[in-house]
C-alpha cells in the first residue's frame, strides 16, 4: 500500500486579538519585549491545525477527537503560516510553520472507544470576580487546586461568522450545519483565566484537546476548570488548567491548558 501523502494547509495569519487585554497580542508592547510584532494567540494557531484533522478524519473528529498541540515559536500578523500533517499510524503529526521558523507542533488521533465524559459535577461550578475586583496573577490566586470559571454566553451566529473570517476557514462545515469552531471553544480556556485575574502580558503554550460532541451556534457555551499546576520553567511562571467545556450545560470537550502567565522578561 503506498504511504499517505501529507497533507499541506496555508493560511494568512490575523492577529485576532490585537485590541485584547493580554497587551502580548499589542505590536508595541511585544516589541518591547523582543518579539516582532504582537502576536497571533496560540488558540489560533490551534484552530488552522483543527482544519487538517477534520481534512483528514472528517466530521467525526469534531465530535470525538483528540488533538494536542504545543507552540514554540511566535505567529505573526499577516504573515503567512503553512500548516503540514503527515498520517504515522493511526493518528495525523502536523507543524505549522511560518517565515521558515517551526512554530507549533502537535498530534491529532480519532480515539477508538473514546474515553469516557468527565462528571460535570466533579468540576466546581465558579462565577468569576467582577472584572475591577479580579487579583493579580500569582502563586496565590492561581494556587494549585484552584476552581475558576466563565460568565457563560450564547454563541451566535455572528460572532461565529467573525470567528470564520477571523481564522481563514476554508470548511464549509461550520457556516452550513451552525457547528462551532474548536478555535471558539478553546478560547473558553483562556477566558478562564482572563475572567478570574489580572494579567501581564502572557502566552498560550500548549493545549490537549478531547472533543466529545459539537457545539452549535444558539447554545449558551461555558467552561469550569481547576488549577492543577503552577510552577516555574526556565524563569516563567506558568499554569495548567484541567478544564471541561459544555454547550447548554453539556459537557462536549475536555481540555489540559497550559499558559505562561508571568514572562521572565517581567519578573
Amino acid at each position: 500500500m503506498p504511504a499517505l501523502q501529507p497533507l499541506t494547509y496555508t493560511v494568512e495569519a490575523f492577529n485576532v486579538s490585537h485590541a485584547s487585554e493580554n497587551k502580548i497580542h499589542d505590536d508595541t508592547v511585544a516589541k518591547k519585549l523582543g518579539f516582532t510584532g504582537g502576536l497571533v494567540p496560540g488558540v489560533e494557531v490551534f484552530a488552522y491545525a483543527t482544519h487538517a484533522a477534520v481534512a483528514h478524519f472528517g466530521a467525526d473528529w469534531l465530535r470525538r477527537g483528540q488533538m494536542e498541540g504545543r507552540f514554540q515559536k511566535p505567529v505573526y500578523d499577516g504573515r503567512m503560516a503553512t500548516v503540514t500533517a503527515t498520517p504515522v499510524a493511526s493518528a495525523l503529526e502536523f507543524k505549522v510553520e511560518s517565515e521558515g521558523a517551526s512554530c507549533a507542533t502537535g498530534t491529532a488521533t480519532l480515539p477508538s472507544p473514546t474515553p469516557p465524559v468527565p462528571a460535570l459535577s466533579d468540576y466546581e461550578a465558579v462565577t468569576p470576580p467582577a472584572l475591577d475586583e479580579r487579583p493579580p496573577a500569582d502563586e496565590m490566586s492561581l494556587a494549585e487546586g484552584k476552581w475558576l470559571g466563565v460568565v457563560p454566553a450564547v454563541l451566535t451566529a455572528e460572532r461565529h461568522a467573525e470567528y470564520l473570517r477571523d481564522v481563514r476557514e476554508r470548511h464549509d462545515i461550520y457556516a452550513t450545519e451552525g457547528i462551532a469552531h474548536p478555535g471558539i471553544l478553546l478560547r473558553l480556556c483562556n477566558s478562564l483565566l482572563r475572567e478570574s485575574v489580572v494579567l501581564p502580558p502572557w502566552v498560550h503554550v500548549g493545549s490537549n484537546m478531547q472533543n466529545f460532541d459539537v457545539a452549535r451556534v444558539g447554545q449558551v457555551l461555558a467552561a469550569r476548570g481547576r488549577v492543577v499546576a503552577n510552577y516555574d520553567r526556565k524563569g516563567h511562571r506558568l499554569v495548567d488548567l484541567d478544564c471541561v467545556l459544555t454547550a447548554d450545560g453539556k459537557v462536549i470537550a475536555h481540555v489540559l491548558h497550559t499558559a505562561i502567565y508571568k514572562l521572565r522578561h517581567l519578573s
